[in-house]
């Protein structure tokens, strides 16, 4: 990974607004590069910076190890969620990016 794919990332994450996520492939494909793995790589490794709960999988669920920390943070920002709690519910939550 290349310090400048790490940069675009964490630029792109920390501009998600509160209340709303994207999935690791869908800043993959807004960035132009690199796929979901490569995402979650600069995520895992420079991500504590930013709000790093805003990054999802596609289907609205964190892994288990984050999954208890980012309950706090939907509550305080109301990121809708689906009726059992599992995880976000992305039709509600999904940022809609425009360039």
């Amino acid at each position: 990974m290349s310090p400048d794919f790490t940069e675009r990332v964490l630029d792109l994450v920390e501009r998600i607004p509160p209340g709303q996520v994207l999935s690791y492939g869908l800043i993959a494909e807004i960035l132009q590069d690199g796929g979901p793995r490569q995402v979650g790589r600069v995520m895992a490794l420079e991500g504590a910076a930013v709000p790093w709960w805003r990054v999802v999988r596609m289907d609205g669920s964190l892994p288990a190890s984050h999954a208890i920390d980012a309950q706090a943070h939907y509550r305080d920002e109301g990121t809708p969620m689906r009726a059992n709690g599992s995880a976000v519910d992305m039709r509600e939550a999904l940022w809609r990016f425009e360039r």
